[in-house]
């Protein structure tokens, strides 16, 4: 191991140009005390042969000011990506192999800028997401990798920099960082800070949600033409919050992850009661957060429910607004199941159920919600097995919920039908759809055929 070749050492001359032409994982270090290279460490030569990175070293003592420039002050590593000194990212993990192994690797294939005040986007055009953090602290680490996995999707639409508090104290203050990590996205003069947990999948949604909002940010002014002067079929749910209270923020990237599935079928909207604080009283609200949901209007004057579960998440919240719903789908007998079903001339998908199972209460509401995403194109129905035993018994009925797609083809179907596996609206609806799509193009052949 002693014998494995040392890493390059690059010159104050030739680095700006060396980094220019390749991409890098450099070591810094500051004088002799740093020059020798851990034995371990030499093996990221070969482990990272097929990943095109070149391996060096530079002695910060020999030129102070590069290193200045990059904010590097103690002995540290960084990727650097093939634009010389403008694009890189300093690693804040354990100076381990495999550690420095995986940062590499991620690293390089990501698009994670280190910033500092020579490169902070504060006017740029370009949107960008910026993560104020402190290398101390263990939430920030564990966001770090999440940001390059959203960086790589969001590649070409949205840059990704970190900023670590630590070295530029004076820009977080500027910006008002209380907390680590906060993460925020400037978009030229607008600027949202972001509310989730820290994982890849939600800053997707995050921005996906600045781009097309699912939530609807209410005043009293449209609470009133939107909500309370609402059309006669139309219904409502809407998140009465404050910014300070943390069950709402907790509640909001919920709140917005429950809205983008109920497009189309329930408006969602939310309201400030910070900001609108007398509104809020004369509706009476009393605690934070008051969800409710405003059902379709009637002679009955100004009604609304409100929420009193113990679970605030999207899949609980959804379930409850779309149980106010009238059902969509149809309630199925022996007879009209062979009339309709087996005979008609309408492609089905079918709910086999019992009253008495748990599983079967919470596919309900996402069963009338599949019932809606493919009305005009399909028919739902819902056969009771506990009352009509004898029809789930000959379709093969072994577990309840059991979801059943009966495509029309002409001829008189069969009554087993084709199993779905999934309990997904969405997912049961592209299934749906891919079928369809099949069915029309084997028609489409047999009649070229003919």
């Amino acid at each position: 191991m002693h014998n494995l070749p040392d890493f390059e050492l690059l010159s104050a001359d030739t680095l700006e140009d060396r980094l220019a032409h390749h991409r890098w994982l450099l070591f810094f270090y500051f004088g002799e005390n740093g020059n020798s290279t851990d034995s371990e460490l030499k093996k990221l030569k070969t482990l990272l042969k097929n990943e095109h990175i070149q391996i060096g070293k530079f002695d910060c003592s020999s030129a102070p000011a590069i290193c200045s420039d990059l904010y590097v002050f103690q002995p540290c590593l960084a990727v650097f990506k093939g634009q010389g000194t403008k694009e890189y990212e300093i690693h804040h993990g354990k100076k381990i192999l495999y550690d420095i192994l995986a940062f590499a690797k991620e690293s390089v294939h990501s698009h994670v800028t280190t910033l500092g005040p020579q490169n902070f986007p504060a006017n740029h055009k370009e949107p960008w997401l910026v993560d104020f953090f402190a290398p101390w602290c263990p939430p920030c680490r564990a966001l770090l990798p999440e940001l390059r996995k959203a960086s790589k999707h969001l590649y070409g639409q949205l840059k990704f920099g970190t900023l670590d508090c630590t070295v530029h104290e004076g820009l977080c203050n500027m910006y008002n960082i209380q907390a680590y990590p906060t993460t925020v996205v400037f978009n030229q003069s607008n600027v949202h800070e972001y509310e989730g947990h820290h994982s890849a999948e939600q800053i997707l949604e995050f921005i996906e949600d600045l781009r097309n909002p699912s939530v609807i940010s209410l005043t009293p002014g449209t609470f009133s033409e939107l909500v309370k002067q609402r059309k006669h079929d139309e219904v409502w749910m809407v998140d009465f919050y404050s910014p300070w209270c943390h069950p709402c923020q907790v509640l909001m990237p919920e709140w917005k992850r429950m809205a983008r599935t109920l497009t189309g079928l329930i408006n969602v909207g939310s309201i400030d009661c910070q900001q609108y604080h007398s509104f809020c009283a004369e509706e009476n609200v009393q605690r934070y957060p008051e969800i409710r949901f405003y059902p379709p209007k009637s002679s009955k004057g100004y009604q609304y429910h409100s929420y009193n579960g113990w679970n605030r998440d999207a899949y609980s919240l959804r379930i409850w607004g779309l149980g106010f719903l009238p059902q969509a789908s149809i309630d199925l007998t022996p007879q009209t199941f062979n009339e309709k079903v087996l005979q008609g001339k309408n492609h089905w998908v079918v709910d086999f159920y019992a009253p008495w199972c748990g599983p079967c209460q919470n596919f309900a509401p996402e069963f009338e919600l599949l019932a809606r995403m493919i009305k005009g194109k399909v028919k739902a129905g819902k056969v009771d097995c506990q009352a009509y035993a004898q029809i789930c018994q000959k379709a093969g009925i072994r577990a309840y919920p059991t979801v059943k797609f009966y495509p029309y083809e002409t001829a008189k179907r069969n009554i087993w039908g084709e199993q779905i596996d999934s309990r997904d609206a969405k997912e049961i609806a592209n299934l749906i759809y891919e079928k369809l799509e099949s069915l029309q193009k084997d028609g489409k052949r047999n009649k070229d055929e003919l």
